[in-house]
């Protein structure tokens, strides 16, 4: 039986939902104003939480904040006026499940509750779900905590297992090799070869040869017999990085190897029989190029199965900071220097810059800082010139312009970038800026945030 805790502070009202959703068949624990929900919350399991906005000492509003804040995960339904039905909507912004308004028609409320526990009990087979994956499942070094990349992770975890071809899309430099290896070495052929070839580095004949092998004296300079990409691996996975820039000759034959598992050499007829998973990558529009006729359209719908989509890096700002830290010591160790972190505002311009060259721009950039860096932290001094600004001035040495940034204007900044990119968590936000939640919730009201 489902337990629902009714917080309203009208008796009347919380009696006559009391007595309805009795007779539905629901447990009911009574709260007489917000500031009552955590204590109960932690006295007793709840399974939905059935609130009026408007109470006096806690509004619902604040109540359903603190509940975000404490992590608190039972699903909320607000009950609100209809006048103020956008209120109930701002309630929803802030982690409200749905709303109900008054006054409350107890079948509509019924079918509310209905979906809520529905969804919430999906919602905790899901986390289960992924849990089991995640155990199962290296991402190496794969960083990504931003929800972009965890519906990457959650898609790997799914498809790696099978023999499904994937086809990764991205712009340049968000990482799509590290995903074509997270997949094989989580696939049922992990002990066998991963293969990879970039497409857009090899000239077309060059390119055929590399993939499909020669037989000798195929053609001027081929001296001896030699193994295709796709024949060394066999039993394994290969990976063609670019494949949107190969011709529709090597396509056609691609497509062949695909639905037949089978080749030939160039210059020779014996059929080859091959096993091979292939993952591609692009970063070009294969659908526009199949409607202006570059690419095979029976190709493209063969490589996109399971199509996984990877984020630009300025769509998943979040994940900066673990990045950075991670190159930071990759580097770090390279060149022998002991560099304890990143200056803070030196975290500002690096979540503030566009990263067109997205994950690769980022490595090269730390690789430069941490060569430049003599003291303890990278500060902003070590940092390409194109992410500073054209009035930056660094805050720890002597402004000569009115208006030059102070610490306590760039740690004013860098909490409230983090808050924003949070979304108001301040838990995850303080975990971010590495500093005590305690300490955050002193600057925000410090900072008046």
């Amino acid at each position: 039986m489902k337990t629902i805790l009714i917080v309203d502070d009208d008796t009347a009202h919380r009696t006559m939902l009391k007595a309805n959703l009795l007779g539905a068949g629901y447990e009911i624990v009574e709260a007489d104003d917000g500031d009552q929900v955590l204590p109960i919350l932690a006295a007793q399991d709840v399974d939905l939480i059935l609130m009026d906005l408007k109470m006096q000492r806690m509004d619902g509003m604040e109540t359903i904040r603190l509940l975000q804040e404490k992590g608190r995960v039972e699903p909320v339904v607000v009950i609100t006026a209809f006048s103020s039905v956008e209120s109930a909507v701002e309630a929803m912004k802030h982690g409200a499940m749905d709303y109900v308004t008054k006054p409350v028609d107890i079948e509509s409320l019924k079918l509310t509750i209905g979906k809520a526990l529905n969804f919430e009990a999906l919602r905790e087979e899901n986390q289960e779900l992924r849990k089991r994956l995640g155990e199962q499942f290296d991402f190496g070094n794969i960083i990504g905590r931003s929800p972009a990349m965890q519906r990457v992770f959650e898609t790997l975890s799914l498809v790696a297992p099978s023999d499904a071809t994937v086809l990764i899309n991205g712009e340049s430099g968000t990482g799509k090799e590290l995903i074509a290896s997270a997949l094989h070495h989580n696939s049922n052929r992990k002990g066998n070869p991963f293969i990879k070839v970039n497409c857009a580095s090899l000239h077309e004949n060059l390119l055929e040869s590399e993939l499909f092998g020669h037989e000798r004296g195929a053609f001027t300079g081929a001296d001896s017999l030699r193994q295709g990409r796709f024949e060394l691996a066999s039993g394994g996975t290969l990976f063609l990085d670019e494949i949107g820039d190969m011709s529709l000759q090597t396509q056609a034959k691609i497509l062949r190897v695909l639905q037949e598992g089978e080749l030939e050499r160039l210059g020779g007829s014996k059929t080859i029989k091959v096993d091979v998973r292939l993952v591609a990558a692009t970063h070009k529009n294969l659908t526009a190029m199949v409607e202006e006729g570059s690419f095979r359209q029976d190709l493209f719908f063969r490589l996109s199965v399971v199509p996984i989509e990877l984020p630009p890096l300025h769509d998943r700002l979040e994940d900066i900071p673990a990045l950075a830290d991670f190159f930071l010591k990759r580097y770090a160790k390279k060149n022998k220097k002991d560099i304890k972190g990143f200056h803070p505002q030196s975290l500002v311009l690096m979540t503030r810059y566009s990263w067109p060259g997205n994950i690769r721009e980022l490595e090269n950039s730390i690789e430069r800082a941490v060569i430049l860096c003599l003291g303890e932290q990278i500060s902003p001094k070590e940092l390409p010139p194109q992410m500073l600004p054209a009035d930056f001035q660094l805050y720890d040495e002597p402004a000569s312009t009115p208006g030059g940034l102070t610490l306590k204007n760039v740690e004013r900044e860098a909490i409230r970038t983090t808050l924003e990119q949070t979304e108001g968590n301040k838990s995850k936000s303080a975990k971010l800026l590495g500093i005590a939640r305690q300490t955050l919730l002193n600057k925000i009201k410090e900072y008046g945030l």
